[in-house]
C-alpha cells in the first residue's frame, strides 16, 4: 500500500514501528545527499571583532556559516533553514534551483535570508514551497509583510505550508517527518528523512519525540560549545544524546568560535561522532 492512501494515525505508525525504521520514500530513487551549507551559530565564525585563535584560523574546518543543509533526492531539492548567509550558500554550492524550505524555528539566522529566494522564483515561475509550525509561519508573515501583500514584480513568492510534529508529509515521493524538539523552553522542528535525523538549536527532546529518531543511521544534532547553555545543548550533552540514539554516525553542527579549532576539537572525538564544517558532503 502507498504512504499516500493511508490516514495521518496509519502513516505515524507504519512510520515509527520496528525499530523506528522509517520508509524513505516511494519513489525508485536509492541514494539521497546531504549537504552542509552552514556549520555555524547565529554569529557565525569567524565572529566580526573577534581575534581568538578559531577567528583567526586558516583551516577552512574554522569557516562556519550560519547552520542549514541541502537534501538531494534525484533533482530534488530541499533546503532546511534559510539564514543571512542564504545567498552565500546557493552561490557557493553552485545550486540552480530549489524545490522547497524547511524551517526550523523563526530566529533570524534561520529564515531572514527568505527574500533571496528571486532567482528561484523566476527560474520556476512558481512560489517557493516554505513548511514550518504554523507559529513561525506567523512570524514569517510579520518579518516579511511586503511579500504577502500585493503582488508586485521582483518581489518574492512564497507558499507557507503549515505542519506539526504528528503529521509526516510527502514531497515527491519523498517522506518527511516533522520532530518536535526543545530550544530551551521554544518548541522548534527537527526532521527525519528516512535514515537521517537533522537537528539543530536542540537543548532537549521530549520523550515521545524519542521513538521518532531511535534507529537512524544517520545524525545530525547541535553541540554549542563546552559550557552550558541554558537553550543549546553543549559538547558533553550532545555526546550523551549521540550515544543514547546510537546511530552509526553523528555530525555535530551549530558549533561556536567558543568550541575550539577544529583540527583540536576533531580528536575529542569519540568513535562514529565528528564535527561537521562547511562544504561536507555525504551519499545515505
Amino acid at each position: 500500500m502507498s504512504v499516500q492512501s493511508l490516514t495521518v494515525a496509519e502513516i505515524y505508525h507504519t512510520l515509527t514501528i520496528h525499530n523506528s525504521r522509517f520508509t524513505t520514500h516511494d519513489s525508485p530513487l536509492t541514494t539521497l545527499k546531504l549537504t552542509f551549507l552552514g556549520t555555524g551559530t547565529s554569529q557565525g565564525v569567524p565572529v566580526i571583532g573577534c581575534g581568538c585563535r578559531v577567528c583567526r584560523s586558516t583551516d577552512s574546518r574554522d569557516k562556519r556559516l550560519r547552520s542549514s543543509v541541502l537534501i538531494t533526492a534525484g533533482n530534488l531539492n530541499i533546503l532546511i533553514d534559510a539564514g543571512p548567509d542564504f545567498r552565500q550558500q546557493m552561490l557557493r554550492a553552485e545550486v540552480r534551483h530549489l524545490d522547497a524550505i524547511l524551517l526550523t524555528h523563526e530566529h533570524n539566522d534561520h529564515v531572514i535570508g527568505l527574500d533571496d529566494i528571486r532567482p528561484f522564483n523566476y527560474r520556476s515561475g512558481q512560489p517557493m514551497r516554505v513548511y514550518a509550525l504554523s507559529r513561525v509561519a506567523g512570524e514569517v508573515r510579520n518579518r516579511f509583510e511586503y511579500i504577502f501583500g500585493k503582488p508586485i514584480p521582483g518581489l518574492p513568492r512564497i507558499e507557507m505550508i503549515p505542519v506539526e510534529p504528528d503529521v509526516p508529509f510527502q514531497m515527491e515521493g519523498l517522506c518527511i517527518h516533522p520532530i518536535g524538539i526543545l530550544h530551551g523552553k521554544l518548541p522548534i522542528l527537527g526532521y527525519r528523512i528516512g535514515d537521517l535525523t537533522y537537528l539543530t538549536d536542540v537543548k532537549s527532546v521530549p520523550s515521545a519525540e524519542m521513538d521518532k529518531i531511535r534507529g537512524s543511521k544517520y545524525l545530525v544534532t547541535s553541540a554549542l560549545h563546552h559550557e552550558y547553555h541554558p537553550t543549546h545543548m553543549n559538547l558533553e550533552e550532545a555526546f550523551e544524546f549521540a550515544e543514547q540514539i546510537g546511530a552509526e554516525q553523528t555530525w555535530f553542527t551549530h558549533i561556536s568560535h567558543q568550541m575550539g579549532l577544529a583540527a583540536e576539537i576533531s580528536t575529542e572525538m569519540k568513535p562514529g561522532i565528528a564535527l561537521a564544517y562547511d562544504g561536507l558532503e555525504i551519499d545515505f
